[in-house]
């Protein structure tokens, strides 16, 4: 019986276990330039998991691609450390729209050596080398907004694939949609079908690695916009890695 239960226990263990926060990435997330406010925001938005997930480590070349306040940037530049490099991208499109982008970018890369903040148009960003990751989170639904013309996403997702080394991990993180082929959802939801969303990614050359269930909700019906106050911050997500060929 003792045996049964040490096997029992071992198994229900291995999940935890493949979750292994490494020591960098401990340290990024409790590092002083980081906020109280940002710091509770950890429980709900798992970058711990996230990002061991992603892979990332000490030295690695990554981009948060349309970074927002940065949150993410921060624990990035703790992360891949003083032989790393982060690029923090924020659309000028976004910042045309709303001058805090701007001012956010700003405020999140003051001081962080490692990090390279970029503001170039959606049409025409680049990085100085090649990418061992590239993170985004709750934005790649945007790249469907009315704004863009027919085709613009995969056109992004494409020059995505070519920012990275042959190997390399795309980490996307969203708010989900219910069934939505046409991609009609994005504009009016702020959110994103899954399943659509790894076709478009797919059709650029990437190759799915694997899927989080860690930020799931079964409790959201996917039919109000992400900002309604009865669900932002609550909203079902997916987590979805894909690689790059070598």
């Amino acid at each position: 019986m003792k045996l049964i239960a040490t096997v029992i226990a071992l198994a229900l263990a291995a999940p935890a276990a493949a979750q292994t926060v490494s020591p960098a990435l401990q340290a990024a997330l409790s590092a002083p330039n980081r906020t109280d406010a940002e710091k509770a925001r950890d429980a709900i938005r798992k970058p711990a998991e996230l990002l061991a997930f992603a892979g990332v480590k000490p030295g690695d070349k990554v981009a948060d691609f349309i970074m927002g306040g940065g949150y993410f940037t921060k624990i990035l530049a703790g992360v891949v450390g003083p032989n790393g490099r982060v690029y923090a991208y924020q659309p000028a499109e976004f910042i045309g729209f709303r001058a805090a982008y701007g001012e956010e970018q700003d405020k999140a890369v003051a001081g962080l050596a490692n990090v390279t903040p970029l503001r170039p148009s959606l049409a025409s960003f680049s990085f100085a080398e090649p990418l061992d990751a590239i993170v985004t989170v709750q934005n790649y639904h945007d790249l469907h907004l009315k704004m863009a013309p027919p085709g613009f996403a995969g056109v992004v997702a494409k020059k995505l694939f070519d920012s990275l080394k042959p190997g390399g991990t795309l980490l996307v993180v969203d708010h989900v949609a219910n069934a939505d082929p046409e991609l009609k959802a994005p504009d009016t939801l702020h959110r994103i079908d899954p399943a659509a969303a790894r076709k478009e990614i797919e059709g650029a050359g990437f190759v799915f690695d694997g899927s989080l269930d860690i930020l799931r909700r079964t409790d959201d019906p996917h039919t109000t916009n992400v900002f309604d106050p009865s669900i932002r911050g609550k909203t079902d997500q997916f987590v979805h890695r894909y690689r790059k060929p070598k």
